[in-house]
């Protein structure tokens, strides 16, 4: 009976002494590499990080990017950037908005605009703005200061490139995950009330 005592002693002493030392290891960088610029392709993640659990062509942001671009590339893109950085609330016309995408036919309307980070994968991701403050009337089809737009926001991870934190490793990177909040689209609230 002692024996088998001491031994679970011995045994949970040793449990122990592992989960200390596993517990003091320094922080090692993702999948423990390192890369230089030429395991890169065009300032991306290298191809081993991008498993099948990681798939951001799933998320809009990633989505829309393409869309975005061809529309700034179009014949007309001097007319488009001009009206691109207008910031103003539309008047709802909902006979002539039928065949609009939801953003616009939406009564806290948005715009997407490409937000473009070379420390980060995805480099860029499409982030809505909302083009009122308030929401637009559904009866008088004007902006009402009823009710206030506000972002939606979707979580999102991504992957951080930074120096690569290994001694003797000038030039190279690594990547660390990391989440962040993209605006995906805009809503109607009820204002806050000071008293």
């Amino acid at each position: 009976m002692y024996s088998t005592c001491g031994w679970l002693g011995v045994l949970a002493l040793l449990s122990t002494l592992v989960l200390c030392h596993s517990l003091r290891r320094p922080p090692h960088p993702p999948h423990g590499h390192c890369y230089s610029a030429g395991d890169l392709r065009d300032g991306e993640s290298p191809a081993r990080l991008l498993g099948r659990s990681l798939r951001w062509d799933h998320y809009v942001p990633v989505q829309l990017v393409p869309q975005l671009e061809r529309l700034q590339d179009a014949p007309d893109q001097p007319r488009r950037q001009r009206r691109h950085q207008q910031r103003l609330c539309p008047a709802l016309q909902p006979r002539a908005q039928l065949r609009s995408e939801h953003n616009e036919r939406s009564i806290s309307p948005w715009r997407y605009r490409i937000d473009e980070d070379e420390n980060r994968y995805p480099r860029k991701l499409a982030f809505a703005e909302c083009l009122c403050s308030g929401c637009v009337d559904v009866k008088t089809g004007r902006e009402t200061s009823s009710l206030n737009s506000v972002p939606i926001h979707q979580t999102m991870m991504v992957l951080r490139r930074k120096p690569c934190p290994r001694p003797a490793a000038h030039g190279l990177v690594t990547f660390e995950v990391d989440y962040i909040r993209v605006p995906v689209g805009c809503t109607c609230v009820l204002p806050r009330t000071t008293r």
